[in-house]
């Protein structure tokens, strides 16, 4: 059995405005560093044998520390970018109900099979995340890695691999926290989940 943490990357500065991040390469923030600064502490001690991430360099700059501090290599996959999210890229959903607001009404209602104007398919970026961790599951059969991707990307994938129906994703894993890890278990192609949405770091315990 492989266990995978999936953490989605630190804040960003679309964050505060919540933009639409796809694809466009978004800077961390002060906070964004700190958060994965956390992650590294949380992962010195976690027992990773692998780290991978998406190419963007927000997912990047959260894993390298990460990495770091376990004295693993960061390794990129471009099956774990972010949707691309077309027309709606770079935009608040204001802004999207002002320049196509018929659209973004299909979209609320059902995000995948009336995903935003010229953007990815959910569906084919479940598939391809999903043959990512398959490929390193083989790789390592026993192994616990450290996969840091995106929000959307995430969730669906977590649809995908837990039998979900897809459209369900932004109801069924409403929030997904900057930096919070989500833990799943693929053995013999079936896939546990094991915690969602838990902070790195919990309050350092009073000492009592």
């Amino acid at each position: 059995m492989t266990d995978f943490v999936l953490v989605r990357h630190g804040e960003t500065v679309w964050h505060a405005e919540n933009r639409y991040a796809g694809r466009t390469d978004v800077p961390l923030t002060d906070h964004g560093r700190e958060q994965a600064a956390a992650l590294a502490t949380w992962a010195a001690t976690a027992g990773l044998t692998a780290v991978h991430s998406s190419p963007l360099s927000r997912a990047r700059l959260t894993a390298a520390p990460a990495a770091a501090a376990c004295g693993l290599a960061a390794h990129t996959d471009e099956r774990l970018y972010e949707l691309d999210f077309g027309q709606g890229e770079g935009l608040t959903r204001d802004e999207m109900r002002g320049r196509f607001p018929e659209r973004l009404a299909a979209f609320l209602a059902d995000p995948v099979e009336n995903h935003l104007p010229d953007g990815e398919h959910p569906r084919r970026a479940a598939e391809r995340a999903a043959d990512c961790l398959a490929d390193l599951a083989r790789e390592q059969p026993d192994g616990r890695i450290l996969v840091v991707a995106h929000s959307t990307l995430v969730r669906v994938l977590l649809c995908h691999l837990l039998g979900i129906p897809l459209a369900d994703y932004r109801r069924v894993f409403p929030v997904l926290h900057n930096g919070a890890l989500t833990e799943i278990r693929i053995e013999n192609g079936r896939t546990a989940l094991l915690s969602f949405n838990s902070p790195a770091l919990n309050r350092v315990p009073s000492h009592h």
